[in-house]
């Protein structure tokens, strides 16, 4: 049986990468929506659809989506995190962004399934969605799932349990239609498996604009030094080789707070127009292909946009080996479920 999948709020594709890996070709996406047009050009090199990508998704009409069984659900997290954008943080419901309403766009994903009914819907979100309004507006998503006619289950996983150095907890909902009956449904514990920065590191010599300069440098200590001086816990941070990134994030001190020192060989001559000379500590921020790494991506997977939009995509993208092991779990469910 081929499953038939949508994919909203889609992103670069990671969630979809995460259900093509677990379902091999027992899985065809039928529809893609997504607002942003950068995040476009990287999901379209990396999938080779017959069909163009939807923009505004409150323009689309649901009678035109085609059928479908398995509805992915990246709705976009900034209105329930802390960092948020442009500094506002938390709003919820009321967070507005460039005209558009963030906060309300799961109802779109309501508003789709209502109409096709699909078997499976998926949703990933930030981890502050829990307790968001002192739980309400976790509670109002999960009953406007139910009052659709399904059991919804849902968990916090962090990525570092399933192969990949990140510290990222996010959390992942899983609704199955009532009609399947599936009194239960356990998510992945994780593989088990350990990973360190050093083992997503790419081949040295890395080119030499990924490492600060001193006055850069420098720039980073005087803002850590105010922020500790008022008893704050922001400002760069440089990670251990053998330990494990902190979340990376698409805006704000992301990059920053995953420096690394790399001392493996590498030019001291800039390629690009900084302030001052290279560092002589070897510290430097990782590479867009690491951050792809950090998430689980495919060395396959192609980068091709500039690294400012790469590292935007990667920091709003899912950890793929996560998104994995819970599609095969779903899988199993599908399968006995016929």
């Amino acid at each position: 049986m081929i499953y038939k999948s949508i994919d909203l709020f889609a992103g670069i594709g990671g969630i979809r990468l995460g259900f093509d890996n677990a379902f091999g070709n027992e899985i065809d996406t039928v529809f893609v929506c997504e607002w942003d047009e950068f995040a476009q050009k990287t999901y379209r090199v990396n999938f080779k659809d017959g069909f163009g990508i939807a923009g505004d998704i409150t323009k689309v009409d649901e009678k035109d989506i085609p059928e479908f069984d398995i509805c992915l659900a990246g709705f976009p997290c900034q209105a329930f995190s802390q960092a948020g954008t442009g500094g506002a943080g938390r709003l919820g419901f009321d967070d507005e962004f460039k005209g558009q309403n963030r906060g309300n766009l799961f109802l779109e994903v309501v508003r789709i399934c209502k109409y096709h009914k699909p078997k499976v819907i998926f949703c990933e979100n930030v981890k502050g969605l829990v307790q968001h309004d002192k739980g309400r507006t976790f509670r109002v998503i999960r009953e406007s799932f139910k009052n659709l006619g399904y059991q919804v289950f849902w968990k916090v996983l962090n990525s570092k349990d399933f192969g990949v150095p990140q510290n990222r907890e996010r959390i992942y909902v899983v609704a199955f239609r009532d009609d399947l009956n599936v009194g239960e449904f356990v998510f992945p514990k994780g593989a088990g498996e350990k990973v360190c920065i050093k083992d997503i590191l790419e081949e040295a010599p890395v080119p030499s604009k990924y490492y600060l300069s001193e006055t850069y440098m420098e720039t980073l200590r005087q803002h850590r030094a105010r922020h500790e001086a008022k008893g704050h816990g922001f400002g760069y941070e440089i990670r251990d080789l053998d330990g494990i990134a902190g979340t990376i994030v698409c805006g704000g001190m992301g990059r920053e707070r995953n420096l690394i020192i790399d001392h493996r060989e590498h030019s001291k001559v800039p390629t690009t127009h900084i302030k001052g000379a290279i560092n002589d500590e070897d510290i430097r921020k990782m590479t867009p292909r690491e951050w792809a790494r950090l998430q689980g991506f495919p060395d396959r997977f192609v980068l091709e946009l500039s690294d400012t939009h790469l590292y935007k995509q990667f920091g709003n993208s899912v950890s793929v080996p996560v998104i994995e092991a819970i599609a095969r779990e779903i899988k199993e469910i599908l399968v006995n479920a016929r």
